[in-house]
């Protein structure tokens, strides 16, 4: 069952006032004395770290739907418009920018979901006896891990920030930002203690549900940040590596690979058989632990945008929902994503999807073509859930934040890095696995990744599959920059968009027209001419030009080098309230 977080509010609140931002021992001292000793209250305390996520300029309605746009295989379906919506896709955001520069935006709720997690640290510590006491160990864990989560984020859209592991206190009011570095060595301490506390999944009563912290999730998230920190990114000094105080990138690749090898190891998630059950059981609020999510951010049904935004588009109300009208579409793969996949990849149509659902007539919609330039993320589809949603401003769907996916191919990664070529092509060979129908495994799967013969080979394959796995995940942006591969890909879109739109190169034989009918169902379109070669129509069915890709609708993938402008700028209102202490690189 999903989580209700509007039942945690009044622990939360409790939370808040004891420290009120300020030094209020006489009061707090008791309150959390006796909090932070009882395992229920103090999970209520926990489960409050994570009401931040659902603010409504928080990650429900800004961080979510904003970041990991533009990339190689992934955008904003209206980057040509001009205005400050594209202007946060196409790296050309700017301090005042209307959608975030407000008090209660992203930032402001990340740094609260930090003050929280870290009165529950300082609780648990003092009051819990989390090393003896196996459940205030395991709420220790999911307290540190939660604030991991808030703290990743901030650093991957923000590069440098503020560090603050400490309640607040009237000295610590106003802080200048720290060396990212130091903040992924801390990150990286802490998931490595939260692992040593935390139970894997189906261990407690806590831990059947994807919505808690478990032991496969801090060490997969543990083993991305290792792999962020050993990567490249933007410093107001240039594009380079990180240094990480205590660990050299050799050791930051072997600490992801084995925290990857004991999660494989273990026996507690798994791939889902097919690509399509895992998205359908995703948007059937299927929670279960066990599988291949290993932890989502929890939205009651009555919060969060997923499918509000990024949905296959439905023009209005109809007979799979009452969201409202517009719903989802937001943003889709890149035009040509899906000629990138191999036709018989069970991924493609899953991840594309080339129609909308028109508009209802008397409560009935059909799927409809949209034009080449314009393509919909399949992995969120009203049509998919078990519910009905009647609100009109939230959908209620979870953000699966790492699935079991991801550690295979961190894990082939970090091989491969290590020098380890054969450990890398087997963890690349299961992903694969999963992708193709059985009767292809040996040309698609064996065959095809045998053949890999040096290092280079399989870095390559790896993000390409990393392509074909999560294009609409907005996991790419995060992956190009570590790889010091964001210009460079993105530039490598643009040119694969001309030779499609063109019909030349490795394009030259995407079918210029498409043809369909409406199925028996009344609802559904059957497709001719997605697949290359299609060029025999059926008789009888109606043609449409597959076109209208412009070099305009090209050329807005982005607007600065995607390289200058790494991250956002920290926005005006937060500078303006930080006493001098805070300032943007960058350009900005």
């Amino acid at each position: 069952m999903k989580t209700r977080l509007i039942t945690v509010l009044i622990l939360a609140s409790i939370l808040t006032a004891c420290n009120d931002f300020l030094e209020a021992p006489t009061k707090s001292s008791l309150d959390e004395s006796i909090i932070f000793s009882t395992p229920g209250l103090a999970r209520g305390a926990v489960n409050g770290i994570k009401v931040p996520f659902a603010e409504t300029n928080s990650y429900r309605g800004r961080f979510l739907p904003w970041y990991g746009m533009n990339t190689d295989v992934e955008w904003y379906n209206s980057s040509q418009t001009v205005g400050d919506n594209s202007d946060l896709a196409v790296y050309n955001a700017k301090p005042n920018n209307s959608q975030m520069n407000t008090e209660n935006n992203a930032w402001a709720m990340m740094y609260s979901g930090i003050e929280r997690a870290n009165l529950c640290i300082r609780g648990i510590r003092t009051y819990g006896n989390p090393q003896t006491n196996a459940q205030m160990g395991e709420l220790l864990a999911e307290a540190l891990t939660l604030r991991a989560v808030y703290y990743a984020d901030l650093l991957k859209a923000w590069g440098d920030v503020p560090a603050r592991f400490e309640p607040i206190t009237a000295e610590t009011v106003y802080i200048e930002k720290s060396n990212r570095d130091l903040i992924y060595k801390q990150l990286l301490d802490d998931l490595g203690e939260a692992a040593a506390l935390a139970p894997w999944p189906n261990e407690t009563p806590s831990t059947t549900t994807v919505e808690n912290v478990n032991k496969a999730f801090v060490k997969g998230l543990r083993a991305r940040l290792a792999l962020v920190a050993a990567g490249y990114s933007q410093y107001p000094d240039g594009i380079r590596r990180g240094e990480i105080p205590g660990y050299s990138t050799q050791e930051l690749y072997t600490l992801a690979l084995n925290e990857c090898r004991d999660v494989i190891e273990s026996g507690k998630a798994r791939l889902e058989n097919s690509f399509e059950t895992l998205w359908k059981k995703y948007n059937q609020d299927n929670v279960a632990a066990g599988g291949e999510s290993l932890w989502e951010i929890p939205f009651a049904d009555g919060r969060g945008r997923m499918l509000f935004t990024f949905a296959v588009r439905h023009n209005t109300n109809n007979q799979h929902h009452a969201n409202g009208a517009n719903r989802g579409g937001q943003a889709g793969p890149l035009p040509h994503v899906f000629y990138d996949y191999d036709e018989k990849d069970t991924r493609r149509d899953v991840t594309c999807v080339p129609y909308r659902y028109g508009n209802a007539v008397n409560g009935w919609a059909r799927q409809e073509l949209v034009d080449l330039n314009t393509w919909y993320f399949g992995k969120y589809r009203y049509e998919w859930m078990s519910r009905f949603v009647t609100s009109t401003n939230d959908d209620g769907v979870n953000k699966m934040y790492m699935r079991y996916a991801e550690v295979l191919l961190m894990a082939a990664e970090a091989a491969n890095e290590l020098g380890d070529q054969g450990t890398a092509k087997n963890y690349l060979k299961e992903i694969r696995r999963r992708a193709f129908p059985a009767a292809e495994h040996a040309a698609k799967v064996d065959a095809y990744v045998d053949a890999l013969g040096s290092k280079e080979a399989v870095f390559n394959a790896i993000m390409d599959e990393h392509k074909f796995e999560f294009t609409g995940e907005f996991e790419r942006k995060q992956a190009l920059i570590r790889w010091n591969k964001l210009t460079e890909k993105m530039d490598e879109a643009k040119a694969r968009m001309l030779a499609l739109r063109n019909r030349t190169g490795q394009y030259a034989d995407v079918p210029a027209s498409l043809y369909y009918q409406l199925a028996a169902d009344d609802e559904s379109l059957m497709i001719y001419g997605l697949n290359r070669g299609e060029t025999t129509p059926p008789v009888g069915w109606t043609q449409k030009t597959w076109g209208n890709l412009n070099d305009a609708k090209i050329n807005s993938l982005y607007t600065n080098d995607p390289n200058t402008k790494q991250f956002w700028p920290i926005w005006q209102v937060f500078l303006d309230g930080s006493n001098g202490k805070l300032k943007n690189d960058y350009g900005y």
